[in-house]
Order: structure tokens, then C-alpha cells, then sequence
């Protein structure tokens, strides 16, 4: 019998297990309308595109010394409490995730984790409330606990050794190009999870697979 392609399978939080990001970025987008920073080039798309798989004070910092402009000190306490308060209210877990999550699970002989690029409060606190936590209880892996968070390897270097698991034998799942490189930059494989289906956003990056639905994780393994 062939050994399994896989010994572990690492997941990106937002937008992979949790359909967080379109809160997230509503209140993002309203709170730089407050700073007066949005005009006719920062729309919903852009700010799409310049925060998905980036740390919020890492680009508001960079957005500010473009601007000439310093965040105000108490801009990112403000912002985490309405983000929390919206995820608490609006949060829904990614179509078939808990039935996929279960069975990984189970085939991976417990061998998943979540390395985010976001905070830990924010990742654990995601997975409590829609009922996944306890499928990654003391796998949780944090970018803000890191060296660098993504594009830079390190959360996904740090998943694997946690498992007991060389880099090249786990899977990444991610859903934004910066995630992306930095699974691939860890040594793993990475499969892109795009809803839409066209995987436009890891063009141009060797990720090995992009697929639709989380409930055809599983039977794309076992494949």
C-alpha cells in the first residue's frame, strides 16, 4: 500500500474556514471614510486586494506614511472592537467546512492545523463561534506570533514542525496570493480555494490545484 500523497493538511483561517473577510473589510472600508482617506482609486475591489492575506497594521502603517499622515494612536483599538463586534454578529463558516474539517480529521490521524496571518484572539475566536475550534484545539498558529507574518513562511513552517511533519508532506489550503507564497515558500503544496472557480488569484504562482467547494476536499485527497 502507497504511502498517503499528504501527512498534514494546513488551513488558512479567513476565507478558507471562515467567510470573514467581506465583514472585515465593510468595517474597514467605513472607518477610512471617517479618516477622510477614501477617494475615487480606493474602492470596495482595492481594498480587497490590498488587505486579503495582509495584516491590517501592516498596510494601514505603510497607507499613512504614503498619505503624510500619522494613524491616529488609538485608530487599530477602535477598529478591533468594531471588527470583533461585527464578526460576533455576522460570522458564518465556509460552505461544508465542518463535515471536511471532521474528516481530514479523522484521515490526517488528527494532523491539521490553522495558520493564520491574523492575531490569535481573532482566529480563535472565529473558530469558537462557528463550532470549529475544537478541531484545531492547540493547533492554532498565529503570523502575529512570528518572525514575519505572511507572504514569509514562517506560520506554515511553524504548523509543520508543531506536527512532527516535513514541509514537503503538507498541503496548504489558501485562498489569497499572499498566503499562497507563503505556503509555497515553506516548501509545501498549496491548492487554491476560490468559490468563484476561476482562481484568478493565484495567477501566475505554481500552486498545484484550485478547487470550488470545501466539500470536495476530502475525495480530491483520497484521489
Amino acid at each position: 500500500m502507497s504511502a498517503p500523497r499528504f501527512e498534514a493538511v494546513l488551513f488558512d483561517c479567513d476565507g478558507v474556514l471562515v467567510d470573514s473577510e467581506p465583514i472585515v473589510n465593510r468595517v474597514l472600508l467605513g472607518m477610512l471614510q471617517e479618516l477622510d482617506w477614501v477617494d475615487t482609486l480606493l474602492t470596495r475591489d482595492a481594498i480587497d486586494h490590498h488587505f486579503t492575506g495582509r495584516t491590517i497594521r501592516d498596510v494601514m502603517t505603510a497607507w499613512a506614511a504614503e498619505r503624510g499622515h500619522a494613524l491616529p494612536a488609538d485608530w487599530m483599538e477602535r477598529f478591533l472592537e468594531r471588527r470583533n463586534a461585527a464578526i460576533a454578529a455576522e460570522l458564518l463558516a465556509v460552505d461544508g467546512i465542518h463535515d471536511t474539517v471532521a474528516a481530514l480529521h479523522a484521515s490526517q490521524q488528527g494532523r491539521i492545523a490553522c495558520a493564520s496571518g491574523a492575531d490569535r484572539f481573532k482566529v480563535e475566536m472565529q473558530l469558537r463561534q462557528v463550532g470549529l475550534l475544537r478541531w484545531f484545539e492547540g493547533r492554532v498558529f498565529s503570523g502575529h506570533e512570528m518572525p514575519a507574518s505572511k507572504p514569509e513562511p514562517y506560520v506554515y513552517l511553524a504548523a509543520a514542525v508543531h506536527l512532527g511533519v516535513a514541509p514537503e508532506r503538507c498541503l496548504v489550503i489558501e485562498d489569497s496570493a499572499v498566503g499562497a507564497r507563503a505556503g509555497l515558500a515553506a516548501g509545501a503544496t498549496v491548492w487554491g480555494y476560490c468559490p468563484q472557480g476561476h482562481g484568478r488569484a493565484f495567477a501566475g504562482l505554481p500552486v498545484a490545484r484550485v478547487f470550488s467547494h470545501m466539500s470536495a476536499l476530502p475525495g480530491l485527497l483520497k484521489a
